[in-house]
C-alpha cells in the first residue's frame, strides 16, 4: 500500500505517516522498485492505535513508550494504564483550575455589567479587571 492510499485510509496526511515514521512510531516502510515507499496492514492499524490514542490526550512519547512495550511481546496493559490514569488526573487538574478561571470571569463580568461607566476612574483604564 503506498503512504497516500495509507493515509487515506485512516485519515491523515502523508506529512503525518512520514512524520510518525521519522519519530520512530511507524517502522521504516520497504521501498518498492519505483522508490515508493509500501506499507503493510500493520501500519494501519498503528495509525489507528496512534489516533485513538491522541484523542485520548495521549502524547506522543506516551504513545512511543506504548508501541515498544507491544514491539518487545508484551501486552502493554498496564503501561496503557498508567498514562489513561496520568491523563485523568491532568483533566481534573485542569477542570478545577477552569472552574476557578470560570468564577474569576464571572464576577468581572457581573461588576462591570451592573457599572456605571461615568463612575469609571480614568486612571486605572478600567476599574473592574
Amino acid at each position: 500500500m503506498r503512504i497516500g492510499e495509507v493515509a487515506a485510509a485512516t485519515g491523515t496526511t502523508t506529512k503525518t505517516v512520514r512524520f510518525y515514521e521519522e519519530r520512530g512510531l511507524l517502522p521504516t516502510a520497504g521501498r518498492a522498485s519505483n522508490g515508493y515507499r509500501e506499507y503493510g496492514k500493520n501500519t494501519l492499524i498503528r495509525l489507528n492505535f496512534i489516533r485513538r490514542s491522541r484523542l485520548s490526550g495521549l502524547t506522543l512519547a506516551q504513545i512511543g513508550d506504548i508501541l515498544r512495550v507491544r514491539d518487545a511481546g508484551s501486552a502493554p496493559c498496564a503501561h496503557v494504564n498508567d498514562a489513561l490514569q496520568n491523563q485523568l488526573h491532568d483533566l481534573d487538574q485542569k477542570i478545577l483550575e477552569l472552574q476557578a478561571l470560570r468564577a474569576t470571569v464571572a464576577g468581572y463580568r457581573d461588576a462591570v455589567a451592573s457599572a456605571d461607566p461615568a463612575g469609571c476612574d480614568p486612571d486605572q483604564i478600567c476599574s473592574y479587571l
